[in-house]
């Protein structure tokens, strides 16, 4: 089975369409929304009927969260950290600043579309200042909370090992970030540092759950933004007309879990990228690229010729420029798709500072 080149991209697998998209992240107030009472007022605040488990539910989900909250930020956090639920939570915005600024901020470095986000606040008139500056932002009232684990937005149709462990992933980025503001050098200086590990293989049955979730999630590192279902990406894995590679990468600080995905359609003297993506959390890795030379290894070693459809959604430039680099022209178009091409004849040697192992 493939896609053809007219298909429609959203259509192709069976979940939350364009009108409601997967909820990725969950920015809560404080007073009168994750606890009741005004700290600043009141120190005997008290959290909010069934909010621990809310908020433990939603960071097994791999739904992350934060705080946008106008408060003194060292009473605020000190009361969390009592009520044992400060770890919960990223980069918090604990401040005077509007709750849309605390947002723009919060997505900003978590690396998020405004779009994946969710804002819970008590308070009318904040929720209307987000729904006026950030209209992408899905604002929630917490009369709404006794059936917020039952939104479909925020109900992924796998849990996958990736999933369970996304929060502690980007606590481990926050420590690469830090070390890397210290670091006195070049770039690639310090990418040498975190001792990274790629690893490429053909997906395995187990792979699947995560393999659906990467496209259904990513759309910055996204060629085409195609979705598959794992039912779909079982046959690609079965067919002999295709490849369905997945790439997973660690470093010193830990693992990123699986962050790459490719799906090849190969005819018998052409192959087709029909989807290539990569984590918005390794964007700054390079992973992108190895993953597009890898392809092009396989290709020329297959001698066949090598195209890859692109689709550009507004947010994923950064995949053109890396065919563009790659040496991919353009060979045709269709709509908004764009077919590139690739004579195979320039392919790039991978990265010193990361380790790629290529598994049977």
């Amino acid at each position: 089975m493939s896609l053809s080149v007219g298909e429609s991209r959203s259509a192709a697998v069976a979940g939350p369409g364009e009108d409601e998209r997967m909820i990725k992240l969950v920015v809560w107030d404080l007073d009168e929304t994750l606890w009741h009472g005004a700290l600043l007022e009141d120190g005997s605040v008290r959290l909010r009927e069934g909010v621990v488990e809310i908020v433990q539910t939603l960071d097994r989900r791999g739904i992350l969260q934060s705080i946008a909250s106008k408060n003194d930020h060292n009473h605020a956090m000190s009361r969390l950290r009592r009520f044992g639920l400060a770890e919960y939570f990223l980069y918090p915005q604990i401040n005077w600043d509007s709750k849309a600024a605390s947002l723009k901020t919060i997505a900003s470095s978590i690396n998020i579309g405004l779009d994946a986000v969710a804002f819970i606040d008590d308070q009318e008139f904040e929720r209307d200042e987000v729904a006026f500056s950030l209209p992408e932002v899905n604002c929630i009232d917490p009369v709404e909370m006794d059936s917020l684990l039952e939104r479909p937005d925020m109900n992924p149709r796998f849990i996958t090992q990736d999933s369970r462990l996304r929060r502690l992933m980007y606590v481990s980025d926050l420590e690469r970030k830090k070390a890397e503001e210290a670091f006195v050098g070049p770039r690639e200086e310090f990418l040498a540092t975190l001792k990274m590990d790629l690893q490429i293989g053909l997906a395995d049955l187990e792979d699947l759950n995560r393999a659906e979730e990467l496209t259904l999630r990513t759309s910055q590192l996204n060629t085409t933004g195609y979705t598959y279902s794992y039912e779909q990406l079982n046959e690609f894995r079965q067919s002999d007309r295709h490849q369905l590679l997945i790439a997973s990468l660690t470093d010193r600080y830990g693992t990123y879990g699986k962050i790459g995905l490719a799906l090849i359609e190969c005819a018998a003297a052409q192959w087709t990228i029909k989807l290539l993506l990569a984590s918005c959390r390794v964007m700054s890795k390079g992973v992108g690229t190895i993953l597009i030379n890898y392809i092009m290894r396989l290709a020329k070693e297959a001698k066949v010729r090598l195209r890859a459809e692109f689709a550009p959604n507004g947010r994923n430039r950064m995949m053109y420029v890396s065919y563009k680099f790659a040496n991919f022209h353009e060979a045709a178009r269709h709509g908004d798709l764009i077919i590139f091409e690739n004579d195979l004849s320039r392919i790039q040697n991978f990265p010193p500072y990361v380790k790629v192992r290529i598994l049977d």
